[in-house]
């Protein structure tokens, strides 16, 4: 598909309203070609809602696999599986780019149609967009440094080619504007009539916008300590997510092509389905600590190829015959070939039925091939181990370390729920486990490596691929072995960020380069930005 800069893009929006199907059902509408007094802004929130939330193939081609949170021996998965660049690897990397920056306009517009109409009425959705504002543009600094911020999406102010702000001053720009969205809510004035997240609840926006600042302060522990310190001591002081009825999650609707689920969609093609399995680090872990979420998240297909590629036959969720697959492997016949690996399980079925990768466990297709499955933006079990770690570092927050990393396992745990109700853990096995896994606190590096590990399962089991990177590039846990593949571009180690979107290098050349040139090692899938030096 030919791009274009986004920054030269009109604002094509589509109007999702709210997550009621009839809502979802609306066609796609230009706000460009109707007058404004005639156009609703609040649909405007619910369209970056959605947009933002349903990745697909842009978090599993490289998140998922170099996560090892999934394995696949399927080429277009070699990308983030074995760090080769395969298919049409520069569209992949820079989507984030491209989509986000598409999200961030759709809510500045949708700020500017509020303003335009009555900024008193609309003075909660336009402060909420503020909040989805750094949400979005969080997830594109984190995953390639420094990028246009304060210049962003003001294509309409003549700015068609805006200046890559510092990552530095990107995060001191979030906090700041997040302080001042929160601040200016207000429960007595009227609220969004299609919000996705909340419904318009504007206490649990609240909630949401603090969960918020606690996060974007936790990514400066490396660079900036103190910064983050004062910034989620005064989230938490405020108040932040309280148990899991405060998750941000996006429904999608099976009956409607542009509403379902990206991810269950992406996974359901003929070749992912065969190949994409869960990882031999992930399935190990839960195995090594008896965690329940073992028996409920996936399943081994039944044998032989033909019943591998059959989505309508339940595959067997037994724990005890649960067997993750190894990154690095393929399907070629060469040395890496997966029935090279001297771990290697064999196959199921014979002759032309047979299934080379048959043994190993896939996500289970009823919980998370949904069509109309869940996208979670961020949950309790997230901020409750974020607060954990905050106090082991000895932080100002209420409660204690222990306390609050059972919240986040039991939230975790809990969270399968939302998930599905065919995942749903029993009460009472949850308890077993949380108190049968305290948090060790006998040395600060063993509590973080305990605490993130919870943090990689939580968010990879709830199929959060990019936040998973994100907490593991700035923790550093968990410890994870890189692959060694053959034409890899990493030098064997795991990707720290992706490569600008491609057009910029002709559309913003200057801005660009600049950018690039504060990279240390320029614009590769190896160099480290700002906060993760």
């Amino acid at each position: 598909m030919k791009k274009i800069s986004i920054f030269l893009l009109s604002f094509l929006i589509v109007t999702l309203g709210s997550c009621s199907k009839a809502q979802l059902d609306k066609i796609n509408t230009d706000p460009t070609k109707l007058p404004a007094e005639s156009y609703n802004p609040d649909e405007l929130l619910s369209t970056a809602q959605f947009k933002s939330s349903n990745k697909g193939y842009y978090q599993l081609l490289y998140q998922s696999t170099m996560m090892q949170l999934l394995a696949s021996t399927y080429l277009y998965y070699n990308n983030g599986d074995k760090y080769v660049n395969a298919g049409s690897f520069t569209d992949y990397q820079g989507r984030i780019f491209d989509e986000g920056y598409a999200d961030a306009s759709t809510i500045r517009e949708m700020q500017r149609l509020a303003r335009d109409k009555d900024p008193v009425a609309y003075s909660n959705l336009i402060n909420i967009g503020d909040i989805m504002f750094v949400l979005i543009l969080q997830r594109i600094t984190d995953t390639y440094g420094d990028i246009p911020y304060s210049q962003a999406s003001k294509a309409r102010e003549g700015i068609k080619y805006p200046v890559y702000d510092k990552q530095e001053d990107i995060y001191n720009s979030m906090l700041t504007d997040l302080d001042k969205a929160i601040h200016n809510l207000d429960p007595s004035k009227p609220k969004p009539s299609t919000d996705l997240f909340y419904k318009g609840d504007i206490n649990q926006w609240k909630k949401f916008g603090y969960s918020l600042m606690l996060k974007v302060a936790m990514r400066l522990t490396k660079i900036a300590p103190d910064k983050a310190r004062l910034w989620v001591e005064k989230a938490a002081a405020a108040g932040v997510f309280s148990d899991n009825s405060d998750n941000a999650i996006v429904l999608t609707d099976e009956s409607n092509l542009d509403a379902q689920n990206g991810t269950s969609l992406a996974l359901r093609t003929i070749s992912d389905y065969r190949e994409v399995r869960w990882s031999k680090t992930l399935i190990d872990e839960l195995r090594k600590n008896d965690d329940p979420r073992l028996g409920v998240i996936a399943e081994v297909p039944q044998s032989g190829l033909a019943n591998n590629m059959n989505e309508k036959l339940a595959g067997n969720t037994d724990a005890a015959v649960q067997l993750g697959l190894p990154n690095g492997y393929d399907l070629s016949g060469g040395a890496f070939d997966i029935s090279k690996s001297p771990e290697y399980a064999g196959g199921t079925g014979t002759g032309a039925d047979f299934a080379p990768l048959g043994k190993y466990s896939r996500p289970r297709t009823a919980v998370y091939l949904k069509l109309s499955g869940p996208n979670f933006i961020m949950t309790y079990s997230e901020i409750e181990l974020l607060l954990a770690e905050a106090k082991i570092r000895g932080w100002n927050v209420p409660g204690t370390a222990a306390g609050h990393y059972a919240n986040g396992l039991r939230g975790g745990l809990q969270t399968m729920r939302q998930l599905d109700q065919m995942a749903a853990i029993p009460e009472e096995a949850i308890n077993v486990y949380v108190m049968k896994h305290p948090l060790d606190e006998s040395s600060s590096d063993k509590a973080f490596e305990m605490i993130n590990t919870q943090y990689w399962i939580t968010t990879g089991t709830s199929f959060n691929f990019i936040e998973s990177w994100m907490n593991w590039k700035r923790s550093g846990y968990p410890v994870l072995t890189p692959v060694n593949y053959p034409g890899n571009v990493t030098n064997g180690t795991i990707p720290r960020r992706l490569i600008y979107l491609s057009t910029e290098v002709l559309n913003n050349t200057d801005n660009y380069r600049a950018a690039v040139a504060r990279l240390p090692g320029g614009d590769l899938l190896t160099s480290r930005t700002w906060w993760d030096r």
